[in-house]
């Protein structure tokens, strides 16, 4: 069946993206994203080599030809800092597509929504496509869309946690008023995370600790790209409602 996630016009089969961080080698990494059926990849600007054939590289193993490479503003905790990020990013790579984060605070790592909005007006007006990490706050996510942001990418939790989907009511009232891709970026934790967030009917859902810090990180992707799927599936599906009392599948009419 025909269901393509569409981002700024750009068109995946796949609903799963991945990190390019904590993984043990770029190696392992590349297999990583084989198995989990991506077509997108995250790349941390300011901590991962592009440019110095001296030093590894991920690009040798995670091709950009295969991969979209999705640049981030991971580790900026102002606007300025994530504005200059994205600046490089586009001159290595003239990549435009990008994912914006802007931070509060190391213990957390939770965005800074006032920087978060500031950053998105100034990328957009320099010609940026900007998916936007995000809080699970719909009238902030409202306010981004309103900017102009390509994809609004609100956070299951808190990122590396691994807790999964702690606010479901607040991610459903967002993919509700969205009339822009939602991908839950941040906290999942395994399959069942990645099912639930695909269930409120995102359109996609982003992940790096689940996989690279799985005790088999090939495997987990697998499970990922699995799950993606099966929730997606389920949402389109449409669920039973929910009920106080027993239903048989059996009538009771006509019994012996």
């Amino acid at each position: 069946m025909e269901d393509e996630l569409v981002i700024a016009g750009r068109r995946f089969s796949s609903r799963l993206i991945i990190g390019t961080g904590k993984y043990r080698s770029y190696e392992e990494n590349a297999r990583a994203a084989e198995a989990a059926g991506a077509e997108m990849v995250t790349v941390a600007v300011r901590r991962v080599n592009l440019t110095d054939p001296n030093q590894p590289m991920l690009v040798d193993h995670v091709s950009p030809e295969k991969y979209v490479f999705l640049p981030n503003t991971a580790g900026c905790f102002t606007a300025e800092e994530a504005i200059r990020t994205l600046r490089l990013a586009r001159e290595a790579g003239g990549w435009e597509l990008v994912k914006l984060e802007v931070l509060a605070d190391q213990k957390t790592l939770y965005p800074d929504m006032e920087e978060t909005l500031r950053a998105a007006k100034l990328l957009l007006a320099e010609g940026f496509q900007v998916m936007v990490y995000c809080s699970d706050d719909p009238v902030y996510a409202r306010k981004l869309e309103d900017a102009g942001c390509c994809a609004i990418m609100p956070l299951g939790s808190l990122i590396g946690s691994g807790l999964g989907v702690q606010n479901p009511v607040n991610i459903r009232l967002i993919v509700e008023q969205s009339s822009v891709p939602v991908i839950v970026d941040a906290g999942v934790g395994t399959a069942s995370d990645a099912a639930i967030a695909m269930e409120l009917g995102c359109d996609g859902v982003l992940m790096n600790t689940a996989i690279a810090e799985a005790k088999d990180p090939i495997r987990m992707a697998a499970a990922m790209r699995h799950a993606v799927i099966a929730g997606r599936q389920a949402y389109l599906a449409g669920r039973m409602p929910k009920k106080r009392y027993a239903d048989p599948s059996s009538p009771l009419a006509g019994l012996i």
